[in-house]
């Protein structure tokens, strides 16, 4: 299947996926950015979609696997309670810190670190970066769970030695 092929049924996919992305999240504008994050996500993983499986499925997967992430580190962020005396620095608000410029530098290199890995550790340590078990991993990469978990531990060592510098 080409590329225009692919993202035309994608396309033709955006209607029932919206009315599923409001059922998700009971609000327009996240359900507009749910979908959106969809449909990017499925083109960049394009070349994983197997022609014979049902796409509508795989794209209400990808859609599904997304609310659960944001769902899951909105929790994590609600989460965060400090049970010490000084309550100064709870609830500071992400991006209120001095250091701004330099932290986008250091998320700038990380990046580009990631960037380096080879596509068979990148993937799937990308996958585990946003919230993905390592059981959906291998699902979704037909691989076994043993190589997957084998793989991100590579790719964490390998950017540790990247990334030294940042190493306390």
């Amino acid at each position: 299947m080409s590329t225009v092929d692919f993202n035309t049924q994608i396309i033709s996919h955006s209607k029932q996926l919206k009315y599923f992305a409001l059922k998700l999240t009971a609000d327009y504008e996240e359900a507009q950015d749910l979908l959106q994050e969809t449909m990017l996500k499925a083109i960049k993983y394009s070349h994983k979609f197997a022609e014979e499986t049902n796409l509508k499925a795989w794209l209400y997967t990808i859609m599904k696997n997304l609310f659960i992430n944001d769902y899951r580190k909105a929790v994590k962020i609600r989460g965060v309670v400090d049970s010490g005396k000084d309550l100064n620095h709870v609830n500071v608000a992400p991006g209120s810190s001095p250091r701004i410029a330099e932290s986008h530098m250091n998320e700038l290199e990380i990046r580009k670190a990631i960037a380096n890995l080879d596509n068979e550790y990148q993937v799937p340590f990308e996958m585990y970066v946003d919230g993905y078990k390592y059981k959906e991993i291998a699902e979704h990469l037909q691989l076994p769970i043993g190589t997957i978990k084998s793989r991100i531990f590579l790719a964490r060592k390998d950017l540790m030695g990247q990334l030294k510098e940042f190493q306390r």
